[in-house]
């Protein structure tokens, strides 16, 4: 039986053999142009190992088609999305992109600064999920490890308080059992339960896309605030300029939070999606049926398209058991709380939105009234214009070179005839003047 090709009985060990090939194995692949890259694995202990491996062999190993690994090409752009498939959790959440399965995490994007305090997050969350399970499925006494547990928790809760700010539903006191329908769960003394690996390692990337869309939208919240006061007290290119490139950062802000927003109310409104996400209780379903299979003498072949088939067959019956009864509460409620915190910060977003529209409402005003200002100002100028011109053309008239009596007289005969005729003019003129700007006003045309 070939490990990497069907599920094992232990499939941590399998597939850790798979990624874990020699260095030379990796060089045929490049030269084979398989398309290697470099994976974070972490397993179910919150051990982290990076593997370079190529596309066949992750899609081997989490059963995806070519088609889910797309998804999380970086060279590709693609919105954000949450997929539930047979055998893994394809997520693509902002920086976050991974492949879970019912038993370890795949990180593509591991090197990224902006992924480092996700990836501390997601071992410390994973390290005390093992040991919950662990001392719970020893004795059921989970005395000591609930006070290093509590103890640990919170030294992790304060290291990072704005990486991470909601506390994960792990912090709990756990006690004995796992519930008869084969979901890895434990209970403790208030009736709530350890999640399964599966829904720990999702939480996590949701609180990191959430926090981290959360975290951006009250930045350019803090940023938005003084540069549109600024720019309503004083309107000027640079605080336009200012506003403009706010506006930008705000447009791509709400369309990520709105895509993510979209996502979780479509995983949501189907149950038969998130039903396909309980990994950890299709991986027990088969385990038993496997199980039954030999107690009734069947025997494993080796052949892996008929295991793939084997596979395959045991997937749909558990799918169509759980299509009849699906009881998704646990998923809802953990989703639901990530919807109401990403839905808060779209509401946050399309309140600034609203402010910044008010403010440009505000500016547009401001510039008709002085534009109206210059206008009136404008009539004025024009009106006085041409009545001055009437007092040129009286000058020029006076002005040319004809002989009239006028111009015969003495000078100090003449002298107050000049000056009637310039002061007439003059008051002429500016009568003229006073009785257009009366007309317009009553007109109503200067307001």
């Amino acid at each position: 039986m070939r490990s990497d090709q069907i599920p094992s009985s232990k499939p941590d060990e399998a597939d850790r053999e798979l990624l874990s090939r020699p260095a030379t194995s990796l060089i045929t692949a490049r030269k084979k142009g398989t398309g290697v890259r470099a994976w974070l694995l972490l397993d179910s202990t919150g051990q982290a190992q990076t593997v370079e491996v190529g596309k066949h062999a992750i899609m081997r190993r989490t059963g995806l088609p070519a088609r889910d690994l797309r998804i999380l090409d970086p060279l590709l752009s693609y919105p954000s999305t949450v997929l539930g498939r047979e055998r893994a959790i394809v997520i693509n959440l902002e920086h976050i992109k991974a492949i879970i399965t019912a038993q370890e995490v795949l990180l593509l994007n591991s090197k990224d600064p902006s992924v480092t305090p996700f990836v501390e997050e997601l071992q410390k969350r994973l390290t005390f999920h093992f040991h919950a399970t662990k001392a719970q499925e020893r004795n059921g006494d989970d005395t000591n490890w609930k006070t290093v547990y509590d103890s640990q928790l919170l030294k992790s809760s304060t290291e990072s308080p704005e990486e991470f700010p909601e506390r994960s539903l792990l912090g709990r006191d756990h006690e004995e059992g796992r519930k008869t329908d084969g979901r890895q769960s434990v209970e403790n003394r208030d009736g709530s339960k350890v999640l399964p690996f599966e829904f720990v390692a999702l939480e996590a990337c949701l609180e990191a896309a959430c926090s981290c869309l959360e975290i951006e939208a009250k930045t350019l919240e803090q940023e938005a605030h003084p540069a549109l006061d600024k720019l309503t007290s004083k309107i000027s290119t640079l605080n336009l300029e200012r506003v403009r490139q706010i506006k930008s950062r705000l447009v791509a802000i709400t369309g990520r939070v709105q895509k993510v927003r979209d996502e979780l109310e479509h995983l949501l409104d189907d149950d038969e999606d998130m039903a396909e996400m309980y990994l950890t209780e299709k991986l027990v379903n088969l385990e038993n049926s496997t199980a039954s299979s030999f107690s009734n003498g069947d025997e494993m072949e080796d052949d892996p398209p008929e295991m793939d088939d084997r596979y395959r067959t045991l997937t749909s019956t558990t799918r169509s058991a759980m299509s009849k009864h699906l009881d998704v509460e646990e998923l809802e409620m953990l989703l639901e709380a990530y919807f109401v915190q990403v839905d808060g910060t779209l509401n946050k977003l399309s309140a600034l939105r609203e402010y910044v529209d008010d403010t440009e409402d505000y500016i547009n005003i401001m510039l008709d009234d002085k534009q109206n200002h210059l206008l009136r100002m404008g009539v004025m100028l024009t009106t006085a214009t041409l009545f001055i011109s009437f007092f040129i053309v009286l000058a020029g008239v006076f002005g040319m070179n004809i002989e009239i009596e006028l111009f015969k007289e003495d000078v100090k005969q003449g002298m107050p005839k000049f000056l009637w005729t310039v002061g007439g003019g003059a008051m002429g003129t500016v009568f003229l003047f006073v009785g257009a700007i009366a007309w317009y006003k009553h007109k109503r045309l200067l307001e």
